[in-house]
């Protein structure tokens, strides 16, 4: 079965262009097909890789094709996808050295390299994450146990802090504040300028307010590649603040940590090295499998003050040189999977030159795109993108806002139907945007023309049938 699986998935990879990208398929319909008692007896492995052919594979949105410009989960590339299956086989738990020495060590030494590529020297640490939610959770814990001097770990909140990030933050940033216990409310939604960047003048009237109401400034993010446009923060400026204010500078480069690697566009992240913790997700666009997000830390020894508990139950008696590294006592995370594999194999296998090289691809691409509409009479690019991220929006002069985002959701709709592309909406200052994000080595220039030409005959469309109701 292990075999006719392989074949089977480099048959999919190859033909993976010539596949509708979005089953036509109803929710009720997948619920019918896996709708069955959970199995007393066994079945034969052919009879299940058959069933699998029959109600999974038909039902994927093919995140591997070209026209994929959705949300931010990479086409990974082979040699990641067989260190997945590795590691699935070996079934190493990274928490304690004693169940996964090799493993430890491999997944220590692809922290270290992603250390290395964001500029933090050899005191720096960190580990793997299931993704950007859980290293930003990670981070801003972080935060507030160092600036309370580590004793709110123990005590529990006793002040009111606040925490300060631009409205263009990603959500895990909201679930964090809320998990850590300083409350949703604490969190203070920066405005951005016209580029989607923070506004330091709102920044600084923000903590001003919070210190004369007696409210402590905990932590300060800088973005480094939104989610939306790929904007990146002035993150020198905001180190400068939060070391004035003496606070925990974050920086969330969960998806524009890819631009680190980039041949063309070097030190586009500059600054990025002054931060206390650092999110950097592998699984994004470093092109490796899900799960692997990241977080670095400058300092590794508050990692070990943060999470370093040691119940006598896991203490590892034959350590007697204390050598032996285990990962739960400074993480989160007790057992953990061996996600190092995948991204030390994607290293080994292309050099961190030829990823580099897929990236300012996806960056050309976007630009590409960029200068089709800033050229086009109909669509707006909503700023010049510095990454692959770009949003673009339909113009009418007989549409109002409120038909312009039922244009721009009804189009997006029809283009997943299509199956050529898929793509997302969003909002930006009050105004609806189709949301295009290539982070996938298999995609050309002609998909971009293409794109934007389906999308300009499904908005002709669309537009009409508004403009006559």
């Amino acid at each position: 079965m292990g075999h006719q699986l392989v074949d089977r998935m480099a048959e999919y990879l190859e033909g993976v262009e010539d596949q509708a990208l979005f089953p036509d398929v109803s929710p009720k319909h997948l619920e019918k097909l896996f709708s069955e008692p959970l199995p007393e007896h066994s079945v034969p492995a052919e009879e299940i890789l058959e069933e699998l052919e029959e109600k999974l594979f038909p039902f994927c949105c093919h995140v591997n094709h070209p026209g994929y410009f959705g949300f931010i989960t990479s086409t990974p590339t082979p040699v990641g996808i067989l260190g997945d299956f590795i590691c699935s086989a070996l079934n190493q738990n990274l928490g304690l050295y004693t169940i996964g020495p090799g493993a430890v060590t491999l997944e220590r030494r692809a922290v270290r390299w992603l250390s290395d590529l964001v500029g933090y020297n050899e005191q720096a640490g960190g580990h793997l994450t299931s993704g950007g939610t859980m290293a930003n959770l990670e981070g801003i814990k972080l935060a507030r146990d160092r600036v309370s001097d580590n004793k709110v770990q123990h005590e529990g909140i006793r002040n009111q802090w606040a925490v300060y990030v631009s409205e263009e933050r990603h959500v895990s940033i909201d679930k964090a504040v809320d998990i850590i216990g300083v409350g949703r409310d604490a969190l203070r939604k920066i405005p951005t300028n016209n580029k989607f960047q923070i506004n330091i003048e709102a920044l600084e009237e923000a903590i001003a307010a919070d210190r004369n109401q007696g409210i402590k400034p905990m932590c300060v993010i800088g973005l480094a590649g939104t989610t939306n446009t790929g904007a990146i923060d002035p993150l020198k400026t905001l180190k400068k603040i939060a070391e004035r204010e003496e606070v925990w500078f974050h920086v969330d480069a969960a998806y524009g940590g890819g631009m680190l690697l980039s041949n063309k566009w070097p030190g586009l992240l500059e600054g990025i090295e002054l931060a206390d913790s650092i999110t950097i997700d592998p699984h994004k666009w470093f092109f490796a499998p899900l799960d692997a997000g990241a977080i670095l830390v400058k300092d590794r020894t508050q990692l070990t003050r943060s999470f370093g508990m040691e119940p006598a139950y896991l203490i590892d008696e034959m350590d007697h040189e204390k050598a032996r590294f285990d990962y739960y006592v400074h993480s989160l995370e007790q057992s953990r999977r061996f996600r190092g594999l995948k991204v030390w194999m994607s290293f080994k296998r292309y050099g961190s030159k030829e990823i580099g090289r897929w990236i300012d691809s996806n960056v050309e691409q976007t630009l590409h795109l960029y200068s089709l509409c800033k050229e086009h009479p109909n669509f707006e690019p909503a700023t010049y993108p510095p990454m692959s991220a770009i949003c673009i929006r339909y113009q009418s002069t007989d549409l109002g806002e409120e038909h312009s985002k039922r244009l721009h959701r009804e189009v997006a709709r029809r283009v997943e139907e299509n199956g050529n592309y898929w793509i997302t909406t969003t909002h930006l200052k009050g105004k609806s945007w189709f949301r295009i994000n290539p982070v996938n080595f298999r995609t050309r220039i002609e998909h971009m023309e293409g794109l934007l030409s389906e999308l300009q005959h499904e908005c002709e469309r669309v537009a009409s049938s508004l403009k006559n109701q």
